[in-house]
């Protein structure tokens, strides 16, 4: 039932516009509603983190990149697929998202999850969600639950119980983006 209670839990709090910290694919996130530009700031303010710091967002499934990004790739998905970590990829012509989420540059971040608490939470939340790591700007993010700082979990609206007990090493994600020859180019492996 924890599953299911976090689940319905994490609606609530996203849709009144609130933040979450919650296990991902990688390390342990905050998060919110995407399009929700008071929920954004709300992460950066607890973050410390700076404006020019864009987040990424976190989608269920491929299709619905085309919904949040006008650049359209097919080959990344190849990519994805033959991935053996999750990987974020930086997509340009950012849409429908909260203003303060997008880059300077008008690019955003894009994962497809495949941890089923993600998939789900977002399926049911019918928006993408925003995902950065749960830790105070400037710091590594923490390894699993147990060394999240308390001043972020102190700072959010709710926090997942659902994976506290994972005591395995998370890492982030890798980082790839498209370049204008069509290559990926890997910025974070």
């Amino acid at each position: 039932m924890i599953f299911e209670d976090d689940i319905a839990a994490c609606l609530t709090v996203l849709k009144k516009g609130g933040i979450i910290l919650y296990p991902t694919d990688t390390v342990w996130g905050i998060g919110c509603d995407a399009t929700n530009e008071k929920a954004v700031q709300k992460i950066y303010a607890l973050k410390k983190r700076q404006l020019d710091k864009s987040m990424i967002i976190l989608l269920s499934r491929e299709t619905d990149i085309l919904q949040y990004s006008n650049q359209d790739y097919p080959k990344i998905f190849d990519y994805i697929k033959d991935a053996n970590n999750p990987v974020t990829i930086i997509y340009k012509n950012a849409k429908k998202l909260a203003k303060n989420l997008v880059s300077t540059d008008g690019s955003i971040g894009i994962r497809i999850v495949k941890d089923k608490f993600c998939k789900t939470l977002i399926e049911l939340l019918g928006k993408p969600l925003v995902s950065t790591s749960s830790n105070i700007s400037g710091y590594p993010p923490p390894a699993n639950f147990r060394d999240i700082d308390i001043e972020i979990k102190n700072g959010v609206d709710y926090i997942v119980r659902h994976r506290q007990d994972d005591v395995a090493i998370a890492k982030p994600s890798t980082v790839v983006t498209i370049g204008e020859d069509g290559k990926i180019i890997i910025l974070r492996p």
